[in-house]
């Protein structure tokens, strides 16, 4: 299951994580973000143990998202030792995603 993280969290969960991480920024009134929240979760239990899948509210973590220049979302980023190291804008079918994890491991 995604973790939820907040401004508070972010760094101890994300930046400091051993494994890559994947955050998907979004915000309950967002339509596409609603679309992409099964895949989300499809894809934490999918590769649990090989990566981190976390969940930033953009309205409750406005720092988190302005330090990371969050202009629309969804918005995935991918972390790999505390680095962003990719990122998707919008919605997107899983294969996606999964293409982008892979290069991650």
């Amino acid at each position: 299951m995604a973790i939820a993280v907040n401004d508070s969290s972010f760094e101890e969960v994300v930046l400091n994580s051993k494994l890559p991480v994947l955050v998907d920024f979004w915000a309950e009134w967002c339509g596409p973000c609603k679309m992409m929240l099964p895949i989300v979760e499809e894809l934490s239990k999918e590769y649990e143990g090989k990566i981190v899948v976390a969940k930033v509210d953009v309205d409750n973590c406005a720092g988190t998202s302005g330090k990371f220049g969050i202009r629309n979302i969804p918005t995935i980023l991918f972390f790999k030792n505390g680095e962003v190291v990719d990122k998707q804008v919008g919605a997107v079918p899983k294969t996606a995603l999964v293409a982008k994890i892979n290069a991650l491991l």
